[in-house]
């Protein structure tokens, strides 16, 4: 029995290897699976060593549009509670119409015009109205808001976080930042919810990213989506309290940005802040601008510890060297930042920093804590992210001598 049964499996096994040969033969080996050729070939290292599992396909881009669009919806809701209308409203004089006989008294003229009137006007009280609006969101949950500076700019007015689950809260401007267009605002509530904050520096062209705000202040989150276009773009922004400014170092985008989405939030697609929405080009399309959400973070932090924003102060005024000025002047470098006068202002402030450490009208500053100071790095950035009180090590150009001294950053008032 032992015999025949070795014998009938014996001619099992080669008529099945038989008919596999004829049948890859016949239809060609895309009828057969790998895993089942490789076990034809060598049955007992399959067994021990099964082949790679098959490749699933490459999503389709029907597919990766879903994927995309699922992302968007998911960073909103995400985000969305925590982005707020920010209203301010202000005690204005109510005018009235009323209208006067001028001849009135007057027996001979009043005769030839008894009906005449003549329109004037004159106040009966005053009456609060909103004067405009903007967007913020919530940084922390015992209150404090992120806007921008230009959206609470009036001091005499009243400000009303609308959250984004309907409640009208009394705001306070806690601090307005002097060189940058941010604010912070408190509202005396707790447990609310927050927007995480992302990494500007990370940010990359062509990124895709999400603008909330309250468009044309009637729309409340209303939602756009775009990319970046750009990044460290200058611009002049007008509208801003003290008039035209500068800002340095911002992010663009297509993103659509409309009146009413100023201090409103830039997300990635973790529904994270990386920027927040401040200005728009006139007579253009899908050209705004967002300032880098890690400018922002050492305002916020400054806020949670000394309820201000501050910023260190060198006292220096200066120009950044280009090859050009080098050439002009016959400098010896051809980067760094020359001190030099203006007609109203010295090129080293009395009683600064700067003149504790002994710097001079022509000096040059080449380095500023260890970084060249340039075109990329200009001087003021440099000092802005920096903390008051810290001490810094600058290396300086004087003539052909170049020498290193240290400085303690005073607050900038």
């Amino acid at each position: 029995m032992r015999q025949i049964v070795l014998i009938a499996a014996l001619v099992s096994f080669l008529t099945g290897s038989f008919v596999s040969f004829f049948m890859i033969s016949l239809y060609g080996s895309e009828l057969i699976q790998p895993q089942l050729v490789g076990f034809i070939r060598n049955p007992i290292r399959s067994i021990i060593e099964p082949s790679d599992p098959p490749k699933l396909p490459e999503p389709t881009i029907q597919e990766k549009v879903v994927a995309q669009e699922e992302k968007v919806v998911q960073a909103v809701k995400k985000a969305s509670p925590a982005v707020a209308s920010i209203i301010a409203t202000k005690d204005l004089p109510v005018i009235e119409q009323f209208y006067v006989n001028p001849f009135e008294g007057d027996p001979f003229f009043e005769q030839f015009f008894p009906d005449l009137r003549v329109p004037q006007f004159r106040q009966k009280g005053t009456e609060e109205k909103q004067i405009s609006s903007g967007t913020g969101f919530i940084v922390s949950s015992d209150g404090l808001v992120v806007t921008n500076k230009h959206v609470v700019q009036d001091t005499e007015a009243h400000y009303t976080v609308l959250t984004n689950d309907g409640r009208k809260l009394a705001a306070k401007v806690l601090a307005r930042d002097p060189l940058q267009d941010l604010a912070v605002l408190k509202v005396e509530v707790t447990n609310l919810p927050v927007v995480g904050l992302g990494d500007s520096d990370r940010l990359n062209a062509g990124q895709s990213v999400i603008a909330i705000g309250n468009a044309l202040g009637e729309f409340r989150n209303t939602v756009s989506v775009g990319v970046i276009s750009g990044l460290r773009r200058s611009i002049i922004a007008e509208g801003l309290e003290g008039g035209p400014a500068e800002l340095r170092d911002i992010i663009q985008t297509d993103a659509a940005i409309n009146p009413g989405n100023s201090g409103g939030p830039l997300l990635n697609l973790s529904g994270e802040v990386v920027g927040i929405n401040t200005a728009m080009a006139r007579g253009a399309e899908n050209i705004g601008f967002a300032i880098p959400i890690n400018k922002a973070k050492k305002a916020i932090a400054d806020v949670k510890a000394t309820g201000k924003i501050t910023y260190p102060f060198l006292g220096v005024r200066y120009v950044i060297i280009t090859p050009d000025l080098q050439k002009e002047k016959q400098l010896p470098v051809d980067f760094g930042a020359l001190l030099s006068k203006t007609e109203k202002d010295p090129a080293v402030t009395p009683g600064s920093a700067a003149e504790q450490a002994g710097l001079k009208e022509g000096d040059i500053i080449i380095e500023f804590g260890g970084v060249k100071v340039d075109l990329e790095h200009p001087l003021n950035s440099l000092i802005a992210d920096r903390r008051v009180k810290e001490k810094v090590k600058l290396k300086i150009q004087r003539s052909q001598n170049v020498f290193e001294v240290e400085v303690v950053l005073e607050e900038r008032k």
